[in-house]
């Protein structure tokens, strides 16, 4: 039996694993979140995975309030840069793999084309700083990794599809900016990408998105018509939402990396969030 240890275990993505492997007789999950481990204490790490012996050690936590992060910039650091170091440090200490979840913030928005895994990255944010400061303590600190790119997240947690459903039902229209290109990503599908490398040695960086691209304002519309509602959706633009932290206005990721070592292939967008959406029974 393989022990995986799943770090955030109560966000959207460590949900979602256990769900995928819950009835997998061969792997054994064990599960942590902020409150059995602190990824930001690299002893504590190290001791509770040479206790545990893991065979792979997957990293779904972050500090992921992009706009809290600008403020907050300590904390920031300590969760999304020094806690994947420590894990790195730990996989190391223990031969273990790594799957780091990273995201599209590495970028700086500026490619209106698609980003490969081998794009510079240039990050604008203190999130995306943080989280393309991680990926260099990964490569630094272990040799059996996987960095995964991922972005527009939903699954089972607080996520942009209830939020716009949410204020469908108490507004007739939906301000949205319609200025920043992406992929919505279901954590169905990123899980089904994590298990198609996590036993393999094809270690390296990958962006994990599903297929295709829209902007929020489209995937908000998208929502809206499957859910069957009449509520409209107005466009705005980045500069006049004015959020503190600033975000990458393209940042389409082209999964690249997975194609090149026959890896899994991710849904359509427009696929994944019909799925998602008839399971919250619309």
């Amino acid at each position: 039996m393989k022990k995986i240890i799943v770090t955030g275990c109560n966000g959207q993505l460590g949900r979602e694993i256990n769900r995928f492997y819950k009835d997998n007789a061969d792997i054994e999950l064990i599960n942590t979140d902020v409150d059995e481990l602190d990824i930001t204490d690299v002893e504590a790490i190290v001791a509770f995975c040479k206790k545990n012996e893991p065979y792979a050690i997957v990293n779904c936590a972050a500090y992921t309030a992009v706009d809290a992060c600008e403020t907050n910039k300590d904390i920031a650091f300590k969760v999304n840069t020094l806690g994947p170091r420590n894990l790195a440090i730990a996989a190391k200490e223990t031969n273990a793999k790594l799957v780091h979840i990273s995201t599209d913030y590495v970028f700086d928005g500026t490619n209106e084309g698609v980003y490969v895994e081998s794009d510079a990255t240039n990050p604008q944010s203190v999130y995306g700083i943080t989280k393309a400061q991680a990926e260099d303590m990964v490569k630094q600190f272990t040799d059996k990794y996987f960095i995964m790119r991922t972005a527009w997240l939903y699954g089972d947690g607080k996520n942009f599809v209830k939020t716009m459903l949410k204020l469908s039902e108490t507004h007739d229209t939906v301000t949205v900016v319609g200025d920043q290109f992406g992929t919505p990503t279901s954590t169905v599908e990123l899980v089904k990408a994590i298990d198609s490398l996590i036993f393999t040695h094809n270690y390296g960086t990958y962006h994990a998105t599903c297929e295709g691209s829209c902007c929020w304002a489209d995937f908000a519309e998208e929502i809206f018509k499957l859910a069957d509602v009449n509520t409209k959706v107005v466009r705005t633009t980045t500069e006049e939402y004015a959020a503190p932290a600033p975000r990458p206005l393209h940042s389409v990721l082209d999964n690249y990396m997975l194609r090149m070592v026959g890896a899994y292939t991710f849904a359509d967008w427009h696929d994944a969030i019909k799925v998602y959406m008839k399971e919250l029974g619309y």
